[in-house]
């Protein structure tokens, strides 16, 4: 099975940017791993969940992967792509300063703790976006960016027909909130609600490392600093080194969580020269998506089938 995309129809190619040949059009597949265990043995509680090694794009595993559902803060990673394509092309800076608005400083979820009038840096609010998941610094730099949210949320939905993610993909916020969560709030674009298929996810994720590596060097710190209180916001990547779920090689991508997406993961993992690049939508808890995300890494790594079947109480 070959997957195509509606938005850009290119011959059923569909572009994973790798952080090896960014841009390059891959043919991915299903798949399963001679010598370990088949990819049909793997039952996750997550309702949709995609594995995909990001050098060749072959997909090795793969549940509802196509289905829309919500991704909750797991868009963030387009707000990143936005930003980081204004630092390439010089129409941001990292030094330039941001004013905190009314709206972003009262954004519900995950915050920095923006006060209206605050003034912090594009560098401050994309590392507490990107590492913390920081709802306020979000708005923050979609404001910044767009003027409003809106105009944000326009650039959004047309950088993904660019980067080719399907008809299915919609965004709807600059933070991944349910539009109920912001309609309360003056400023807010709050007329649709963000759905991604696991697939397009994992499509945005490659295109994010693969055109911009350096951001990997951001999802890999364990915490970030807040200038304003000086207080430490601890990484929701819990794979990451020293972390309850560490695991060898993680070094990103990006959690998600509302009531209506449940818990969600994308991440991302190298070994040997081998990155893969997996997401979790809709686990039941917190741990889940991190346990399930570590099956889907022994999976591509090729661990032993006696390890993995064990794990699944197999």
């Amino acid at each position: 099975m070959r997957y195509q995309s509606k938005r850009n129809s290119g011959g059923g190619l569909w572009r994973l940017a790798a952080a090896a040949a960014i841009g390059a059009a891959v043919y991915m597949g299903y798949q399963r791993l001679d010598g370990t265990v088949e990819a049909d043995q793997i039952e996750l509680e997550a309702e949709s969940a995609i594995l995909v090694d990001a050098s060749t794009g072959e997909v090795l595993y793969a549940k509802n992967a196509d289905v829309p559902m919500p991704p909750a803060s797991m868009s963030k990673m387009m707000t990143e792509i936005i930003v980081l394509d204004g630092i390439h092309d010089g129409s941001l800076s990292w030094r330039d300063t941001v004013t905190a608005s009314g709206y972003a400083a009262q954004v519900p979820g995950a915050r920095m703790g923006l006060k209206a009038g605050d003034v912090l840096t594009v560098r401050e609010l994309f590392d507490a976006m990107t590492i913390y998941s920081a709802n306020d610094a979000a708005v923050a730099l979609a404001e910044h960016i767009g003027g409003t949210e809106r105009e944000f949320v326009a650039l959004m939905n047309e950088r993904a027909e660019r980067i080719g993610l399907s008809d299915d993909s919609e965004f709807g916020n600059a933070s991944g909130l349910s539009r109920t969560d912001l309609a309360s709030f003056a400023g807010s674009e709050a007329e649709k609600d963000t759905m991604l298929t696991a697939e397009d996810t994992a499509m945005l994720a490659g295109y994010l490392i693969g055109k911009y590596p350096e951001v990997l060097e951001v999802t890999s710190r364990r915490s970030v600093k807040v200038s304003t209180s000086g207080q430490s916001l601890a990484a929701t990547n819990w794979m990451l080194e020293d972390q309850p779920y560490a695991y060898a090689g993680n070094d990103g991508l990006k959690t998600g969580y509302t009531p209506s997406a449940g818990y969600c993961f994308t991440g991302t993992a190298k070994r040997d020269g081998k990155r893969l690049i997996s997401v979790v939508m809709g686990a039941p808890d917190k741990e889940t998506r991190f346990t399930e995300t570590k099956l889907l890494y022994d999976l591509g790594f090729g661990a032993s089938k006696r390890s993995i079947l064990a794990a699944i109480g197999k």
